[in-house]
């Protein structure tokens, strides 16, 4: 029994490489998730000032020792692409981080320094470009709910574009963008002067 499915299986693969043979083995794909349920909501108030836009080839190889790569073992190059943004969280303003004068006319803020938030993949941007795996790897994904499993090269390339993230001046320029806006914004409302400052809020 076994074995008539198994070759009725590769009958069915080897159909479906013939030309006008290809609908009978046709694969179709069903949609019945369920509707997405909304779990909690959070007031935010943070501005977010900049964005940047990384991209990553991980290569990431798995050897194991006494086994020839063959037998045992996998290497995936992958290219990873997402985003990371910076945010300045307006919400943490003390009492006395905002000073303004009398007449209305000037504007001193302390604000904390803008932060970077977790790196975001993108989906429609990250492929892997290679899998390499041995014999063995291969049988276990046969047999695994999750063959081919990406999971371990989108945690590294999430890690080193936030690394990158780290060493590219997002927050600097988050901080100019926030200025920008502050200023904009207290300038319309008639202020003459703004003078925004990054730190511990309400030093």
């Amino acid at each position: 029994m076994c074995a008539a499915a198994i070759a009725l299986l590769v009958l069915g693969t080897r159909l479906s490489l013939l030309p006008g043979l290809g609908d009978i083995f046709g694969e179709k794909t069903h949609d019945r998730s369920g509707p997405a349920v909304l779990k909690s909501i959070r007031d935010m108030s943070r501005y977010e000032a900049a964005a940047g836009n990384f991209q990553v080839v991980v290569d990431l190889e798995k050897d194991t020792k006494f086994l020839p790569d063959a037998i045992r073992g996998s290497r995936t190059l992958y290219v990873g692409a997402g985003t990371v943004g910076a945010s300045v969280d307006l919400g943490e303003v003390a009492n006395n981080g905002v000073v303004i004068n009398k007449d209305r006319t000037t504007a001193e803020l302390r604000l904390p320094h803008a932060v970077l938030g977790k790196p975001t993949l993108d989906p429609d941007r990250s492929y892997a470009v290679s899998k390499q795996r041995g014999l063995l790897d291969r049988i276990g994904d046969f047999f695994s709910d999750n063959p081919g499993s990406e999971q371990a090269v989108n945690k590294l390339a999430a890690r080193h574009i936030g690394e990158a993230a780290k060493e590219s001046g997002l927050t600097q320029r988050a901080e100019k963008n926030t200025t920008a806006m502050l200023r904009g914004l207290l300038v319309s409302l008639g202020f003459k002067e703004v003078t925004v400052h990054y730190g511990d809020a309400g030093r």
